[in-house]
């Protein structure tokens, strides 16, 4: 579906806990988003019944996480994010590359993969791979894994890289499928770069 054609709705499609109304483990969680990124993220609601669930997905990203250099997780990441169509975790890694020292220009060309992108040879090849993983993963054969290797990457490394793809396919399913919508925050950015970042749910309203 287009994304000009997917409904606009300031809120998941399923009832969350209301911030005022959190308790315990859900109260928690809720709280050390808040101080983190200054509002309750649409993405920590979606979890608001079941933290737990949040906080297994916390400890395995941070076991793959730090394995891989921040510039290549979020290269990773975003290629993922876009074989799903994921608007609201391209948004989120998008704006991390900016954090990072890119301009916008540079990171919608990235989100594009567009010729113009400044990225090196084995980085497209890293990009493509865990695309491709996102995608179909039954697609890759011995021949893809040939390449990665002859660009100088371990096999530790692709498994890494595939560890990090398949992780953003639970995340990225999980919010759209509860019609989680990126958060208004970014509509902040950059219009062009924002448009670049949006290929499926639109923003908040």
């Amino acid at each position: 579906m287009p994304t000009s054609a997917l409904p606009l709705h300031p809120t998941p499609y399923i009832e969350t806990v209301p911030e005022h109304e959190a308790h315990g483990a859900t109260q928690d969680m809720y709280r050390q988003a808040r101080n983190h990124y200054g509002y309750l993220p649409n993405m920590t609601a979606i979890f608001g019944h079941r933290p737990e669930v949040l906080h297994g997905w916390s400890t395995l990203l941070s076991a793959v996480r730090g394995n891989l250099s921040p510039r290549r997780y979020e290269l990773v990441t975003l290629a993922a994010a876009r074989a799903l169509r994921s608007s609201y975790c391209m948004l989120a890694h998008g704006s991390v590359l900016l954090s990072q020292g890119l301009d916008a220009a540079q990171v919608a060309a990235i989100a594009r993969d567009a010729p113009e992108a400044e990225l090196t040879a084995q980085e497209r090849l890293i990009m493509d791979y865990a695309e491709t993983v996102a995608r179909d993963a039954t697609s890759v054969d011995a021949n893809r894994i040939a390449a990665l290797r002859q660009s100088g990457l371990t096999d530790a490394e692709i498994f890494d890289i595939a560890a990090t793809a398949a992780m953003r396919c639970f995340f990225s399913k999980l919010l759209d499928a509860l019609g989680a919508p990126p958060d208004a925050a970014y509509a902040a950015l950059d219009a062009d770069l924002r448009a670049a970042l949006t290929p499926g749910r639109p923003i908040a309203g």
